[in-house]
């Protein structure tokens, strides 16, 4: 595994009615949930560590911290951008902004670490 700081990925979604506070739960409004948000900054995460694990390797969210700063309303256009910006060892630290319209709507951290995807599985199914 060879990662370093500086990795970037990229994201753009538009809100849809799926997305929103009112169909996840999280609220009552038709704009971007916060749970919906932070789903997209672990999917750019995810995206930005493809092709780059080796084979049988996998990562999985440890920690994470947001900011929603601004609503987005449905039809919003919303980029998601991370950049690795640590890595200890197997522990992935990403930084991510959101943006509609140029203004940051949303940013925080994600925190991953990488795993052997069979060993996990089994710790899990042992239980």
């Amino acid at each position: 595994m060879t990662l370093a700081p500086g990795l970037r990925a990229s994201l753009l979604i538009m809100v849809e009615r799926e997305d929103t506070a009112q169909k996840v739960g999280s609220g009552d409004v038709p704009v971007l949930a916060t749970p919906r948000l932070l789903a997209l900054a672990e999917r750019a995460t995810v995206e930005a560590l493809r092709d780059r694990l080796e084979p049988g390797q996998t990562s999985v969210g440890t920690r994470v911290e947001l900011e929603h700063l601004a609503a987005s309303p449905l039809g919003a256009h919303v980029e998601v951008d991370v950049e690795l910006t640590r890595v200890d060892g197997r522990r992935l630290v990403f930084g991510f902004q959101a943006r509609e319209r140029g203004r940051v709507v949303g940013r925080g951290t994600v925190e991953r670490v990488v795993v052997d995807r069979e060993k996990f599985l089994a710790r899990i199914a042992s239980r």
